[in-house]
Protein backbone atom coordinates (compact mmCIF):
# COMPACT_ATOMS: atom_id res chain seq x y z
CA UNK A 1 0.00 0.00 0.00
CA UNK A 2 1.09 3.56 -0.59
CA UNK A 3 1.89 6.15 1.84
CA UNK A 4 1.22 8.80 -0.46
CA UNK A 5 -1.44 11.20 0.39
CA UNK A 6 -4.03 11.27 -2.68
CA UNK A 7 -4.25 15.28 -4.09
CA UNK A 8 -7.43 16.55 -2.76
CA UNK A 9 -6.80 20.32 -4.09
CA UNK A 10 -9.75 20.26 -6.59
CA UNK A 11 -12.04 19.65 -4.02
CA UNK A 12 -14.38 22.32 -3.05
CA UNK A 13 -14.39 22.90 0.57
CA UNK A 14 -17.25 24.12 2.61
CA UNK A 15 -16.30 27.37 3.15
CA UNK A 16 -16.51 27.76 -0.74
CA UNK A 17 -19.82 26.52 -0.96
CA UNK A 18 -22.75 29.37 -1.25
CA UNK A 19 -24.35 30.23 2.35
CA UNK A 20 -27.73 29.23 1.86
CA UNK A 21 -28.92 26.75 -1.09
CA UNK A 22 -31.77 27.22 -2.49
CA UNK A 23 -34.02 24.08 -3.60
CA UNK A 24 -35.28 23.70 -6.53
CA UNK A 25 -39.46 24.42 -7.13
CA UNK A 26 -41.10 21.43 -8.40
CA UNK A 27 -42.11 23.21 -11.49
CA UNK A 28 -38.28 23.65 -12.16
CA UNK A 29 -37.48 19.98 -11.55
CA UNK A 30 -40.13 19.09 -14.01
CA UNK A 31 -39.42 21.22 -16.72
CA UNK A 32 -36.45 19.69 -18.11
CA UNK A 33 -38.51 16.41 -18.00
CA UNK A 34 -41.86 17.45 -19.11
CA UNK A 35 -42.25 14.42 -21.44
CA UNK A 36 -41.33 11.84 -19.19
CA UNK A 37 -43.14 13.38 -16.60
CA UNK A 38 -46.22 13.24 -18.46
CA UNK A 39 -45.38 9.79 -19.72
CA UNK A 40 -45.45 9.00 -16.74
CA UNK A 41 -48.78 10.37 -14.84
CA UNK A 42 -50.44 8.86 -18.57
CA UNK A 43 -49.25 5.69 -17.43
CA UNK A 44 -50.51 6.24 -13.72
CA UNK A 45 -54.02 7.32 -15.12
CA UNK A 46 -54.28 3.66 -17.43
CA UNK A 47 -52.75 1.72 -14.05
CA UNK A 48 -54.94 3.79 -11.64
CA UNK A 49 -58.22 2.78 -13.74
CA UNK A 50 -60.30 0.23 -12.00
CA UNK A 51 -60.40 -3.39 -14.49
CA UNK A 52 -63.20 -4.00 -16.27
CA UNK A 53 -66.20 -5.56 -14.47
CA UNK A 54 -66.59 -8.66 -16.27
CA UNK A 55 -63.18 -9.87 -15.39
CA UNK A 56 -63.93 -9.62 -11.84
CA UNK A 57 -64.61 -13.00 -10.16
CA UNK A 58 -65.23 -14.20 -7.09
CA UNK A 59 -63.82 -16.58 -5.03
CA UNK A 60 -65.46 -20.08 -4.83
CA UNK A 61 -64.07 -20.82 -1.32
CA UNK A 62 -64.20 -16.93 0.19
CA UNK A 63 -67.48 -15.60 -0.11
CA UNK A 64 -67.06 -11.59 -1.02
CA UNK A 65 -63.46 -12.00 -1.69
CA UNK A 66 -62.60 -10.53 -5.44
CA UNK A 67 -60.00 -11.71 -7.32
CA UNK A 68 -58.87 -11.57 -11.66
CA UNK A 69 -57.90 -14.26 -12.65
CA UNK A 70 -54.60 -15.03 -13.70
CA UNK A 71 -54.99 -15.00 -17.97
CA UNK A 72 -56.32 -10.88 -17.31
CA UNK A 73 -53.07 -10.32 -15.68
CA UNK A 74 -50.94 -11.91 -17.79
CA UNK A 75 -53.01 -10.04 -21.11
CA UNK A 76 -52.78 -6.67 -18.85
CA UNK A 77 -48.99 -7.49 -18.33
CA UNK A 78 -48.46 -8.16 -22.24
CA UNK A 79 -50.65 -5.41 -23.53
CA UNK A 80 -49.34 -2.54 -21.32
CA UNK A 81 -45.63 -3.43 -20.60
CA UNK A 82 -45.04 -5.23 -23.91
CA UNK A 83 -41.87 -6.94 -22.12
CA UNK A 84 -42.18 -8.74 -19.72
CA UNK A 85 -40.31 -11.76 -17.36
CA UNK A 86 -41.52 -13.69 -14.69
CA UNK A 87 -38.62 -15.15 -12.70
CA UNK A 88 -39.30 -17.51 -9.93
CA UNK A 89 -37.35 -16.98 -6.94
CA UNK A 90 -38.21 -20.01 -4.74
CA UNK A 91 -40.48 -22.31 -4.09
CA UNK A 92 -41.14 -24.67 -0.31
CA UNK A 93 -43.28 -26.25 1.67
CA UNK A 94 -45.35 -24.58 4.70
CA UNK A 95 -47.27 -26.67 7.01
CA UNK A 96 -49.82 -28.68 4.40
CA UNK A 97 -49.16 -26.11 1.65
CA UNK A 98 -46.60 -25.09 -0.93
CA UNK A 99 -45.46 -21.60 -1.77
CA UNK A 100 -43.73 -19.80 -4.49
CA UNK A 101 -41.86 -16.28 -4.69
CA UNK A 102 -41.55 -14.55 -8.05
CA UNK A 103 -39.71 -11.46 -9.38
CA UNK A 104 -41.52 -9.54 -12.52
CA UNK A 105 -39.69 -7.97 -14.52
CA UNK A 106 -41.22 -5.35 -16.80
CA UNK A 107 -40.55 -2.68 -19.36
CA UNK A 108 -41.92 0.78 -18.33
CA UNK A 109 -43.49 2.11 -21.23
CA UNK A 110 -43.13 5.50 -19.68
CA UNK A 111 -39.29 5.53 -18.85
CA UNK A 112 -37.85 2.98 -21.18
CA UNK A 113 -36.35 1.53 -17.92
CA UNK A 114 -36.66 -2.02 -16.71
CA UNK A 115 -38.40 -2.05 -13.75
CA UNK A 116 -39.28 -5.02 -10.93
CA UNK A 117 -41.93 -5.65 -8.40
CA UNK A 118 -42.00 -9.03 -6.34
CA UNK A 119 -45.02 -11.71 -4.75
CA UNK A 120 -45.68 -14.46 -2.99
CA UNK A 121 -48.29 -17.02 -3.43
CA UNK A 122 -49.58 -20.00 -1.50
CA UNK A 123 -51.70 -23.11 -2.11
CA UNK A 124 -52.96 -25.91 0.19
CA UNK A 125 -52.29 -29.19 -0.57
CA UNK A 126 -55.14 -31.78 -1.80
CA UNK A 127 -56.04 -34.75 1.04
CA UNK A 128 -57.77 -37.77 0.41
CA UNK A 129 -61.82 -36.60 1.39
CA UNK A 130 -62.22 -36.65 4.88
CA UNK A 131 -58.86 -36.98 6.47
CA UNK A 132 -56.33 -34.72 8.54
CA UNK A 133 -54.33 -32.43 6.11
CA UNK A 134 -51.79 -32.58 9.25
CA UNK A 135 -50.93 -36.26 8.18
CA UNK A 136 -48.89 -36.16 5.13
CA UNK A 137 -49.58 -39.94 4.06
CA UNK A 138 -53.52 -38.48 3.39
CA UNK A 139 -51.93 -36.18 0.41
CA UNK A 140 -53.49 -37.23 -2.86
CA UNK A 141 -51.43 -37.89 -5.85
CA UNK A 142 -50.29 -35.09 -7.90
CA UNK A 143 -51.28 -32.39 -5.09
CA UNK A 144 -48.19 -30.95 -5.63
CA UNK A 145 -47.68 -31.14 -9.53
CA UNK A 146 -51.79 -29.39 -9.38
CA UNK A 147 -50.64 -26.91 -6.09
CA UNK A 148 -47.07 -25.19 -7.05
CA UNK A 149 -48.79 -23.52 -10.91
CA UNK A 150 -51.83 -22.38 -8.16
CA UNK A 151 -49.26 -20.46 -5.91
CA UNK A 152 -46.71 -19.58 -8.68
CA UNK A 153 -50.37 -17.63 -10.34
CA UNK A 154 -51.19 -16.28 -6.91
CA UNK A 155 -47.77 -15.38 -6.38
CA UNK A 156 -47.66 -13.15 -10.28
CA UNK A 157 -51.03 -11.69 -9.03
CA UNK A 158 -50.04 -10.43 -5.75
CA UNK A 159 -46.64 -8.85 -7.49
CA UNK A 160 -48.82 -7.33 -9.71
CA UNK A 161 -51.26 -5.49 -7.52
CA UNK A 162 -48.71 -3.23 -6.39
CA UNK A 163 -49.01 -1.79 -10.35
CA UNK A 164 -52.54 -0.43 -9.81
CA UNK A 165 -56.15 -0.56 -9.57
CA UNK A 166 -55.88 -2.41 -12.93
CA UNK A 167 -54.53 -5.25 -11.83
CA UNK A 168 -57.02 -5.68 -8.70
CA UNK A 169 -54.99 -3.62 -6.62
CA UNK A 170 -57.48 -2.25 -4.11
CA UNK A 171 -60.58 -4.79 -5.51
CA UNK A 172 -60.52 -6.03 -1.57
CA UNK A 173 -60.20 -2.86 0.12
CA UNK A 174 -62.83 -0.85 1.77
CA UNK A 175 -61.12 2.67 1.76
CA UNK A 176 -59.37 3.55 -0.96
CA UNK A 177 -58.37 7.36 -1.90
CA UNK A 178 -58.98 8.03 -5.33
CA UNK A 179 -56.64 9.10 -7.51
CA UNK A 180 -56.60 12.51 -9.96
CA UNK A 181 -54.22 12.52 -12.44
CA UNK A 182 -53.33 15.30 -13.39
CA UNK A 183 -54.56 16.80 -16.81
CA UNK A 184 -51.91 19.43 -16.83
CA UNK A 185 -49.14 17.65 -16.70
CA UNK A 186 -50.55 14.99 -19.20
CA UNK A 187 -51.63 17.75 -21.47
CA UNK A 188 -48.18 19.51 -21.54
CA UNK A 189 -46.46 16.54 -23.07
CA UNK A 190 -49.15 16.08 -25.66
CA UNK A 191 -48.56 20.05 -26.44
CA UNK A 192 -44.55 20.10 -25.98
CA UNK A 193 -43.30 21.00 -29.69
CA UNK A 194 -40.17 18.74 -28.89
CA UNK A 195 -42.82 15.98 -28.38
CA UNK A 196 -42.25 14.34 -31.94
CA UNK A 197 -38.60 14.62 -31.84
CA UNK A 198 -38.55 12.75 -28.43
CA UNK A 199 -40.74 10.00 -30.15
Amino acid sequence: MSDKTPDISNVVKASQLPEKYVLPTLAELIEGNSQMMGRMEALNAILSAPPPAAWIKEHPFIPGWKYLPIDKVEYLLARIYKEYDILILREGALFNSVYVTVRVKYLCPATGCMRETDGIGGCQLQTKKGTSPADLININNGAVAMALPIAKSLAVKDATDMLGNIFGANLNRRDVAPFKPDTDLIDKMKNDKYSKAID
